[in-house]
């Protein structure tokens, strides 16, 4: 039994770009195959959530020590700086397969303005880093009380409107 397939020439392209891309990235990068295992870029990953009082940020970090790691606020931004060092000990060569990033990473964060860039806490803890970034006291929320009486303990409080309403 003969099985036809549909000859498609943008898929071959596709495959003939990546295998040139490869070969020049390989090629003329000016990097062996021993320094492309300990340089690569990486983004950590981040969780951030926010309640009435603060907004945080974890940041998984494992593996990077705490004077690698540089927070920074300048003009309503959050930098976090960091830079995972391939573990020297062990022999680059032996190595079958290499998934865990090294490298240094930069992650910038546009504030809300309702932060209040003065009181910004970092803590390193088991590999993830948090960063509370309080807010500032007029962004919090505030609960107004309610009391049962008449209107008279509301006339100081309050302007009235004057001007005959009227009741559709």
């Amino acid at each position: 039994m003969t099985v036809l397939t549909r000859w498609e020439p943008f898929r071959e392209y596709s495959t003939l770009q990546d295998r040139m891309n490869r070969l020049f990235r390989e090629s003329y990068s000016g990097e062996g195959r021993d320094q492309s295992l300990t340089t690569s870029s990486f983004a950590p990953a981040v969780d951030v959530y926010e309640d009435e009082h603060k907004v945080t940020l974890k940041i998984e970090v494992p593996g990077i020590d705490e004077k690698d790691i540089d927070v920074r606020v300048e003009n309503n931004t959050l930098t976090v700086h960091g830079d995972r060092k391939i573990e020297k000990e062990e022999k680059e060569e032996n190595y079958r397969r290499v998934e865990r990033q090294y490298g240094s990473f930069t992650r910038t964060f546009t504030l809300p303005p309702t932060v209040d860039t003065e009181n910004v806490a970092a803590v390193y803890d088991k590999g993830v880093l948090k960063i509370a970034l309080p807010k500032k006291a007029e962004a919090k929320p505030k609960q107004i009380k309610v009391t049962v009486g008449s209107e008279k303990s509301l006339e100081g409080k309050a302007p009235e409107a004057k001007g005959p309403s009227k009741a559709a």
